[in-house]
């Protein structure tokens, strides 16, 4: 006769076994070593950017006049690019390491016109609020070829003085704004996704930061005639 303990173990046992074929309970088989990650170079380390080394940075344009407001409305963009590309050229001494040394070049092709010609690669301002204090800031870029740009940002502080606040370089798939945020959408290697940087307004920087970087489908362009094998986000 089997004894109570060994009785109500069988029907553990039997319970447990029901429960995992009601369940559905399956082995996974073998899911492989689990390794852990290994870190190259470790003895390598870049030097720290110097004073003013860093693109991107909030930086004061100078020799423009204040716009005429409320916030950027009234400024010329190309006449702030102009000047920004100016300035930073002034400080980079040509190292290339503040601006690529393609703006001058490319800005150098715009005229007198008011929308500076057709071959200049400044594009229209765009206003758009995104700091939050109810005043416009300008949204501009400057195509540095058929495919690089440069996306920059301005406001204009307190004392009248305009500001760049964000200048990123990169394939600008698209541009977006709302509310206070800004995401720019960029191709990668795989092309059946794009990355979105989403930039908002940091008061400690006083420049737009990055706030999240993302992926996001990519759905092939069909009405645009490409070169073979290449394709074009939708969106």
């Amino acid at each position: 006769m089997r004894s109570p303990h060994a009785l109500a173990l069988a029907a553990l046992l039997a319970a447990t076994a029901g429960c995992a074929d009601v369940e559905g309970l399956r082995s996974s088989g073998d899911l492989g070593t689990v390794h852990a990650p290994k870190t190259l170079w470790k003895e390598y380390r870049p030097d720290p950017p110097g004073p003013g080394q860093q693109p991107g940075t909030a930086a004061v344009v100078p020799g423009l006049p204040a716009p005429e407001g409320p916030g950027m409305r009234g400024a010329d963009a190309l006449a702030v690019v102009r000047a920004d590309v100016a300035a930073a050229l002034a400080e980079d001494k040509g190292s290339g390491r503040l601006i690529d040394p393609r703006a001058a070049r490319r800005i150098a092709l715009c005229t007198q016109a008011v929308d500076g010609g057709p071959y200049c690669p400044v594009r229209p301002g765009v206003l758009h609020d995104l700091t939050g204090d109810g005043k416009d800031e300008l949204i501009t870029a400057l195509d540095l070829d058929g495919r690089v740009s440069e996306l920059r940002v301005y406001t204009v502080r307190d004392d009248g003085r305009i500001a760049r606040i964000l200048a990123r370089r990169g394939v600008l798939e698209g541009v977006e704004v709302a509310a206070e945020h800004l995401a720019v959408r960029e191709p990668t290697s795989n092309p059946a996704s794009i990355s979105v940087s989403d930039y908002v307004w940091d008061p400690a920087t006083r420049s737009m930061s990055l706030n999240q970087l993302t992926l996001d489908d990519c759905p092939a362009i069909t009405d645009v005639p490409l070169s073979e094998g290449r394709a074009r986000c939708a969106r």
